[in-house]
C-alpha cells in the first residue's frame, strides 16, 4: 500500500529561549500544503528501503541507512517490510519533508501489519520520532504548541494559494536554532501568540494573512544565507502578498491572492530560479492512497 503525507508551512513560528532540557518551546501554526511524498511498503522478512526522487529533490541528502527516520519509525512499530519513498517535498528545506515520509511510515506499516494502533497512541509514537510528526499526521492547519508537537486544530476559512522556491542547498535545523540563541539572547521564556494569524485564517481574507505571517527563525536563516533576501524580495515584486522563509529554511514561500495569482508570480520567478513550485492548502494529513489484497 501507498500513504501520502504533505508538506508544511509554518504560518506562524513563534520561538522562545532554550529550555532546560535544550529544546525551544514553539507556538506555531501549521498549514499542510499540497506538495507530497509517498511511502510504499510491502510484506517482507527482512528491512530494506529505497528512494526515488523528484528532479529538484537533493536525493543525496536523504540517508536510507538506520538515520532515515523511516527506519526509526519501523523500529518503534516493531515491523519489517520493504519499503519504498518518492519524494517531492524538497529535502532539508524547512518543509518537513522527513516528518512526513516518518507520518506516512506509520500510518502504512501499521496498516500492512494490522496492528490496529489507536490514532492517540500513534501521535504518542509521531512525537517521540519529531517536533512535526505529530501535524504530519494530523494535516489541515492546526496549532502547535509545547516543542511543536502538541497539535490541535483551527478554524481555517480560507483557500490558500503558495508559490515555493527551494534551494539547492539544505540548511540544518540545529545551525539555525544556534544562531537564533545568538541573534535572540534576550528572547523570552514564552514564544509569541499567533492571535493576530488565527483571527485572519478565520476571516478567509489573503491580504489578512499576509499582513499576519511570522517566524521567528527567518532572521536566523537569512543571517547564514543573505542570498534568501533576494529571493524574498524577487517573490514579492512579482506580486505574491507576502513571502517568508518556511521553518528553519532554507526554502522559500510566497502567500499569493489566488490560484491564477500564484501562477503569474512562479511564471515571473521561473527566469531568474531553476525549481519554482505552486501548492494549495489546507491538505489532508498522511492518508493510504492505494492497498493491496
Amino acid at each position: 500500500m501507498t500513504v501520502r503525507a504533505a508538506a508544511k508551512v509554518n504560518l506562524h513560528l513563534g520561538v522562545g529561549a532554550p529550555r532546560p532540557d535544550g529544546f525551544h518551546p514553539l507556538d506555531t501554526v501549521y498549514q499542510a500544503v499540497s506538495l507530497y511524498d509517498d511511502v510504499r511498503v510491502r510484506p517482507a522478512g527482512s528491512w530494506s528501503l529505497d528512494l526515488t526522487a523528484a528532479a529538484h529533490v537533493a536525493a543525496t541528502d536523504v540517508p536510507l541507512d538506520g538515520r532515515n527516520i523511516v527506519t526509526r519509525a519501523a523500529d518503534l512499530l516493531g515491523v519489517e517490510a520493504e519499503v519504498s519513498i518518492h519524494k517531492e517535498i524538497p529535502a532539508a528545506g524547512g518543509m518537513a519533508g522527513g516528518s512526513a515520509d516518518a507520518a506516512a511510515a506509520l500510518v502504512a506499516l501499521d496498516r500492512l501489519h494490522d496492528l490496529q494502533t489507536s490514532d492517540a497512541r500513534l501521535l504518542e509514537l509521531a512525537a517521540e520520532l519529531g517536533s512535526d510528526v505529530p501535524f504530519a499526521l494530523v494535516g489541515g492547519t492546526a496549532r502547535g504548541t509545547g516543542r511543536g508537537e502538541q497539535v490541535a486544530p483551527v478554524d481555517d476559512a480560507g483557500s490558500w494559494w503558495w508559490v515555493v522556491v527551494p534551494s539547492g542547498t539544505g540548511l540544518s535545523t540545529p545551525e539555525v536554532y544556534a544562531r537564533f540563541d545568538a541573534l535572540r539572547p534576550d528572547a523570552a521564556a514564552e514564544p509569541a501568540s499567533p492571535d493576530r494569524l488565527l483571527a485572519a485564517l478565520a476571516s478567509g481574507e489573503p491580504a489578512a494573512l499576509a499582513a499576519a505571517l511570522r517566524n521567528d527563525l527567518e532572521p536566523a536563516a537569512l543571517d547564514l544565507r543573505p542570498e534568501l533576501r533576494d529571493v524574498l524580495e524577487a517573490g514579492e515584486a512579482a506580486g505574491a502578498l507576502r513571502g517568508l522563509v518556511s521553518g528553519s529554511g532554507p526554502t522559500c514561500v510566497f502567500l499569493c491572492s489566488d490560484g491564477p495569482g500564484a501562477r503569474e508570480v512562479a511564471v515571473a520567478l521561473r527566469s531568474a530560479y531553476d525549481v519554482v513550485l505552486t501548492a494549495h492548502g489546507p491538505v489532508a494529513g498522511a492518508h493510504v492512497m492505494t492497498e493491496a489484497g
